[in-house]
């Protein structure tokens, strides 16, 4: 199973979020999880198409990482043992723009086939 995180991070403090994601979370969560992968926007635009709503106003997720687990119930064991990690308060006490940079977080479960 694999859980999907995306999320929508105010683009103002992307220079300032890169080097505070590299050097503190990303690697704080690899030694507790097994990330498959972390990635945030570059410079590329967007591809967007489709159907559905105002698709012209769309902004996609500038933030996406993607976790390993063998089931629910071992994601929500290591989810409240690293949510409650005195590293994890810190580490998001110093991200930048506070947590209200978080503009929108989009969680999604789904199965290899």
């Amino acid at each position: 199973m694999f859980e999907i995180r995306n999320y929508h991070f105010e683009p103002s403090l992307f220079d300032e979020y890169r080097p505070w994601a590299e050097s503190g979370i990303v690697p704080f969560l690899k030694k507790k999880m097994d990330i498959v992968g972390f990635w945030i926007t570059n410079d590329e635009p967007p591809k967007i198409k489709g159907q559905i709503g105002d698709i012209e106003n769309t902004r996609p997720a500038n933030i996406t990482w993607i976790i390993r687990w063998d089931d629910m119930a071992q994601r929500d064991r290591v989810w409240a043992e690293v949510s409650s990690h005195p590293e994890w308060n810190e580490f998001f006490t110093a991200v930048p723009g506070t947590k209200q940079s978080y503009l929108k977080t989009e969680v999604k479960f789904a199965d290899e086939i």
